[in-house]
């Protein structure tokens, strides 16, 4: 396979097995963004994957998604263009679509099978591979700066629960009331899937709707690259599971020899098969191209395993690709020498 300068769409929707001579093949979608020759800085963000098709998304809700990730690009790309390190960025940018209702993260967050918003979060800076997560926090408005508040000013990778609710207020940053993380939205799909399954969790009951994750992968001026990755989980998800999204190598992965990864999908999967660290493995350890490498795993490897997803990929030249194995990945770039440039379905290109 060879590289492509701008975006290329290889297939468009992805959650069929197509059996060719007598093994099974699975399609999914790739994209390769334009972001310049030589960019002084990237960034790219993911809100999720999911099967939500044309028809289940209303233009105003696909309107506002869009607006969401033009305005998460464009608050991490204002501080790039400062100078400002690639956490940071991702912090800006995530603390955006944490804010918004229509993303599972932060305020729009999945509720547990106890009618409760629980959320899992990570940051990783690929020059000193120092990397924070927290996860199931109850009462952290912006989990994202907690995940950077643990790299930053603890010995520590990862705090859960109450532990990492004391060390946000410990640290100044924000807290919310519980209930404002739970919107109408969410507890409507939550007694959706209580219905459908009674008696069962998202442990063993699949939900394709949407999965909402939000990511971002960010090159910066020092040519520095970062990850960072937020999520509330899956709906009506056994209390006290955790997903892949905090867990270093699983959800999110940076390392400048390599790329820097978000996934979004089956947090189970992405952690058995470490998706974030094998992709950038692949790069540096095989010689493999960047788009090789996400492919091999969400597409050759999950896909027919049962796990569907997808990832927003980077690498210090700031080549940057998307790769998804669902009908739609929210998406979005910019660059130094390029505007910020958004999409929803795998079928469309970031425009």
């Amino acid at each position: 396979m060879t590289d492509r300068s701008h975006a290329l769409l290889l297939a468009t929707v992805a959650t069929a097995l197509i059996a060719i001579g007598g093994n099974a093949r699975a399609q999914g979608m790739t994209e390769i963004p334009d972001v310049g020759s030589s960019p002084d800085w990237v960034i790219a963000i993911h809100g999720g994957a999911g099967n939500t098709s044309r028809d289940d998304l209303s233009a105003e809700l696909e309107a506002q998604n869009r607006a969401d990730l033009k305005a998460a690009l464009e608050a991490g790309a204002k501080l790039l263009e400062n100078g400002a390190s690639g956490p940071e960025a991702i912090v800006a940018a995530l603390t955006i679509l944490e804010d918004s209702p229509r993303f599972n993260a932060g305020r729009g967050a999945a509720l547990d099978e106890h009618g409760q918003a629980r959320h899992d979060s990570s940051i990783m800076r690929g020059d000193t591979l120092a990397a924070g997560g927290i996860a199931g926090s109850s009462r952290i408005r912006n989990p994202i700066a907690a995940a950077l508040a643990v790299m930053e000013k603890t010995q520590n990778v990862m705090l859960r629960g109450e532990g990492a609710d004391w060390f946000a207020s410990e640290n100044g940053l924000e807290l919310a009331d519980p209930l404002y993380f739970i919107t109408e939205h969410r507890r409507r799909l939550l007694l959706e899937k209580r219905a459908q399954n009674p008696g069962t969790t998202a442990a063993n009951v699949q939900d394709n709707s949407v999965f909402g994750t939000v990511g971002a992968v960010v090159l910066d001026r020092d040519g520095n690259l970062s990850a960072g990755t937020t999520t509330g989980g899956r709906t009506n998800k056994r209390f006290g599971r955790v997903g892949d999204t905090p867990i270093i190598g699983a959800g999110t992965y940076a390392s400048n020899t390599s790329c820097g990864v978000s996934g979004t999908g089956h947090g189970e999967y992405f952690m058995r098969w470490t998706v974030a660290r094998d992709i950038c493995a692949r790069v540096e350890l095989a010689g493999e191209s960047l788009e090789q490498a996400a492919e091999t795993l969400l597409v050759e490897m999950l896909l027919p395993a049962g796990g569907t997803g997808g990832v927003v990929t980077m690498q210090p030249s700031g080549k940057t690709v998307f790769v998804a194995t669902t009908a739609n990945l929210k998406r979005g770039v910019m660059s130094s020498s390029t505007p910020a440039r958004v999409a929803v379905y795998s079928n469309e290109e970031v425009q």
